[in-house]
């Protein structure tokens, strides 16, 4: 990635912003420029104009369905231009505003109807004037409300203590609609006590439902018909309003397309008097590309410089993604994390690719990976950016299933080209632990790597998973090997896994700044705490083996549930388990292998604080509204 510092004359600012914007490789700095002479902001009324036109086109857009305009031809859009675009917009907006104004009233309408449509639902089988139920009378009470059914036999006897009648008008699962009648007098306030305690809920009836509610029922559906053609009629008489503008507002729209570019560069410009300045960040291998462009778009010259970033300037340089259609979906989950700061290794290529490993190891069965894979590809439509991932992982999961010999959990159809997971534990456990420790190692080492291009030689060194955790890693991998095949640990392997910790401590000594006692809990906290997080990391990685058997042990509990059924409830268990192991299963080994990922792999090698670049565009054709 280069800094680039583009100078060209003011009137030439637009022509320059839409050459950069076809080379989609100029990256925006908004930082101020050093010579304080560049203090004014060419841009910043053009973009008040634009900010405008584009608003009223937006709002017209939302009454008028316009088509998606193509740009055949690039050119620069001039100040007065916009100018008078944005002054017929306005026009046609006071025009417009009251088609929306009359559409607005007819939807606070329609509410207003739904809402005591969904109130009249509560007294649906009452077959009396609500109008009766509002208010109390002289003489009698009325409570109409919800109580829970568990409640009702108790509030029953309860209310005619109190001198009351309860009726049940309607029930809705775990819900009675209950009428409470009785006269008024001392009991009122016994009454309510025991509503109180028996968990009832007043519901309260509008007074627009002063009439019985089937009547009411018909004129609310006549209302929302009425409503319905009024907004149809409404509709029509807006299109034949819009029809003599449509073609100029497919070209207004076309026109704010070809000033976005300048208008998104506002931020960055600077100028004096007729000279422009405007700086970015592009990648190396455009740069020529990019002066070409700026040679043959511009009739005036220009200055175009260029230098590497500076140390201080590291965290502002924008990271390039790995640009392949396959690595869209896994960079799509390494973002979740965090985008890679510049210099530092991106991680989507080996995310990908052990994850797939691990996910397929994990459940590696071919009839499942199939299935997995298939239902991927139907939904590439509704999926277009991440049904790759799910056709790489069933993928996986069939070439693992041919190596461990798994049809749909079968182990006895397809003959194994590798080894069964059942029928070897022990070597399925070996190779997870051998995967673990590789993945490991390769993470620690890309962990100093991205340090070291950091400028950061002392993290590299000492910091947590720098070379002095990775010395005490191999000595403690190096004498565990000696101890399992020999007995002993070894005098050298010790002698390198204590100094590596003894170093550790020295530097975190040396770091912290705190009392004495402090200082030694600290680094006896921290040195323990190293031990322990290599050995539980690498012992984590034992679940790859671990869901791998889990796959065939649920198979096995599916097969012996079936073999109990009849023929039909044999297949249909079959079916059915199958299914219920596709989706448990497979989303919690997914789950499994994205916390592997995070916890074991991310955490040490990727800092994630970086930000994409985003280049200027020239966008070829806007949304629908």
């Amino acid at each position: 990635m280069k800094h680039v510092r583009l100078l060209v004359l003011t009137e030439n600012l637009a022509q320059a912003s839409l050459a950069l914007a076809e080379t989609e490789s100029f990256h925006p700095d908004p930082r101020p420029p050093e010579d304080t002479r560049l203090d004014l902001t060419p841009g910043h009324q053009y973009r008040e104009v634009f900010t405008r036109a584009q608003s009223r086109l937006e709002k017209i857009g939302r009454l008028v369905t316009l088509p998606t305009p193509e740009i055949e031809q690039v050119r620069v859009v001039e100040f007065a231009e916009l100018a008078e675009l944005n002054a017929w917009l306005g026009g046609l907006w006071d025009e417009a505003s009251g088609y929306e104004e009359d559409l607005r009233r007819l939807e606070d309408a329609e509410r207003l109807v739904k809402e005591q449509q969904a109130s009249l639902a509560n007294f649906a089988n009452l077959d009396i004037d609500l109008g009766m139920l509002r208010n109390k009378t002289r003489f009698l009470d009325f409570y109409v409300g919800l109580v829970p059914r568990e409640n009702l036999r108790q509030l029953e006897g309860a209310v005619g203590l109190a001198h009351h009648l309860l009726h049940v008008y309607m029930q809705r699962e775990e819900t009675a609609h209950v009428v409470i009648v009785g006269p008024t007098g001392t009991e009122e306030s016994q009454l309510a006590t025991v509503l109180g305690a028996a968990g009832f809920q007043h519901l309260p009836i509008p007074r627009e439902l002063d009439r019985e509610p089937a009547e009411l029922q018909r004129d609310l559906a006549a209302e929302r018909r009425a409503i319905e053609k009024q907004r149809g009629s409404l509709h029509d008489n807006l299109e034949r309003w819009s029809q003599p503008f449509r073609d100029r507002l497919v070209e207004a729209r076309r026109t704010l397309l070809l000033a976005e570019p300048l208008v998104t560069l506002d931020p960055s410009l600077r100028s004096a008097g007729h000279l422009a300045h405007l700086v970015g960040w592009v990648p190396t291998h455009a740069l020529e590309s990019l002066e070409q462009r700026l040679r043959d778009s511009l009739n005036q010259p220009f200055d175009l410089r260029v230098r590497d970033p500076l140390p201080e300037e590291r965290k502002l340089v924008p990271t390039v993604p790995v640009k392949s259609r396959f690595l869209v979906p896994f960079r799509m989950l390494v973002d979740q994390y965090g985008v890679p700061s510049y210099g530092e290794v991106d991680p989507t290529p080996l995310f990908a690719a052990t994850f797939l490993l691990m996910f397929g190891m994990m459940f590696g069965d071919l009839g499942h990976g199939a299935v997995i894979a298939l239902v991927a590809w139907s939904a590439r439509r509704r999926l277009p950016r991440f049904y790759l991932f799910g056709v790489l992982a069933g993928i996986s999961s069939m070439v693992f299933g041919l190596l461990f010999g798994s049809l749909f959990g079968y182990e006895e159809i397809l003959p194994a080209l590798w080894m069964s997971p059942l029928h070897d534990p022990i070597l399925m456990l070996q190779v997870a632990l051998g995967w673990g420790i590789a993945f490991i190692l390769v993470a620690c080492l890309l962990g100093i790597y991205n340090r070291l291009v950091t400028a950061d030689p002392w993290g590299a060194l000492f910091e947590r998973h720098g070379l002095i955790n990775l010395l005490f890693y191999l000595a403690f991998l190096w004498g565990g090997y000696r101890l399992a095949a020999g007995g002993e640990f070894g005098t050298l392997p010790a002698l390198l896994a204590v100094g590596s910790l003894l170093a550790l401590a020295a530097f975190q000594w040396r770091e912290l700044q705190a009392p004495t006692g402090e200082r030694l809990l600290v680094v006896a906290i921290e040195t323990l705490d190293t031990v322990i997080v290599y050995v539980s990391n690498t012992l984590s990685f034992l679940r790859v083996a671990a869901f791998s058997l889990n796959h065939v042990a649920l198979s096995l509990a599916i097969f012996t549930l079936a073999d109990m059924m009849g023929s039909v409830g044999h297949l249909l268990t079959l079916v059915l388990g199958n299914l219920f192991v596709l989706v448990l299963e497979g989303g919690i080994v997914m789950i499994q292998v994205m916390r592997l990922q995070y916890y074991e792999g991310f955490s040490r090698y990727f800092s994630g604080d970086g930000h994409r670049f985003h280049p200027l565009r020239l966008r070829r054709g806007g949304a629908s509204s």
